[in-house]
């Protein structure tokens, strides 16, 4: 029988450290990150990295395990997850992934070829060169949802390093990266079983936007300053400092719009990721879901789900 391993998904803001925190103490379980940029050293505070505290009420696994100026790819989530993964069971305790990167997610999940179709480093660099101009990210999405209309739903504009990723498997294959996603569903490793948090979309939204207020005033933008004294900058390619809360404090501090208008981009951009996270995870049909407003309190929702997990265990 393959080796159990529990995941909890759901929206940025939606509870899912708490809760992972709660089902960790309860099923002496480990927590394996399933978080994109989470895995960044020194990005601590616009990633909503689990506090010394709370990584201290759980053993956490894949956070801060790569500097902010290297490129982090799936295929190096999988193989660096796996083996925390395997480690965990085998001190015979349950690993729990905890996050809000589908592709993660994905990555353990199923076997799946990353990356099979290598790299054209022709084609990669003429995209790269249209992702360096003014509109050139939108331009590729646009060509994207040409060719491959699911992949680009599930992207973001500048999420440049993906959406020039399913460009080239298209371009190198013929085939779009989401067809070619369907035929590699074939279970991975372990049997992954799959819990979502979820709260009404206006709820979700009111949280992210006091969650950003909450990180400007616990220092994201001295966070940011810092990391650009380190040399560490954004990248057209993508990266660490490409990421949402870091890229909007960059163009405030460098004169290209106000303060106040970066951290309404910020809230801004955490609400469409977080609409986008939700609309990736409402397709998996493994996921049951639990609903904030179901229940009456906090403990009533954790102990309805723990017996969910303890019976689905028990029967998986």
């Amino acid at each position: 029988m393959k080796p159990v391993v529990l995941a909890l998904v759901g929206p940025t803001g939606s509870g899912k450290t708490k809760t992972a925190i709660r089902i960790c103490q309860a099923l002496d379980a480990e927590i394996v990150s399933m978080d994109s940029m989470q895995v960044y050293r020194g990005m601590d505070i616009g990633t909503a990295k689990p506090t010394k505290e709370e990584q201290s009420a759980a053993l956490h696994h894949m956070i801060d395990v790569v500097e902010p100026d290297q490129m982090f790819t799936v295929s190096m989530y999988r193989e660096m997850a796996c083996k925390a993964i395997d480690d965990i069971v085998a001190r015979g305790k349950v690993p729990l992934m905890v996050g809000g990167t589908g592709l993660y997610l994905q990555a353990i999940s199923y076997e799946m070829s990353l990356g099979e179709n290598g790299a054209n480093n022709a084609l990669r660099e003429s995209l790269q060169r249209i992702a360096g101009e003014k509109d050139g990210p939108q331009r590729l999405h646009e060509r994207l949802a040409q060719v491959d209309p699911a992949s680009a739903e599930k992207l973001h504009p500048n999420d440049i390093r993906r959406v020039i990723r399913a460009l080239e498997i298209y371009e190198t294959s013929g085939r779009a990266k989401s067809e070619q996603a369907d035929k590699q569903h074939k279970e991975g490793p372990y049997h992954v079983l799959v819990y979502g948090l979820s709260l009404p979309r206006e709820q979700m939204y009111d949280r992210i936007n006091a969650r950003v207020d909450e990180m400007v005033k616990s220092g994201l933008i001295e966070e940011v300053k810092g990391l650009l004294e380190h040399g560490i900058e954004p990248k057209p390619e993508g990266g660490a400092m490409q990421a949402i809360g870091y890229k909007e404090i960059v163009s405030a501090l460098r004169g290209e719009m106000t303060m106040e208008r970066a951290i309404d981009l910020i809230k801004q951009g955490s609400r469409r990721y977080a609409k986008r996270q939700w609309t990736w995870f409402r397709h998996d049909p493994r996921t049951k879901w639990f609903d904030w407003t179901a229940y009456e309190s906090e403990s009533a929702l954790i102990d309805d789900l723990l017996c969910q997990i303890r019976e689905d265990i028990r029967n998986p």
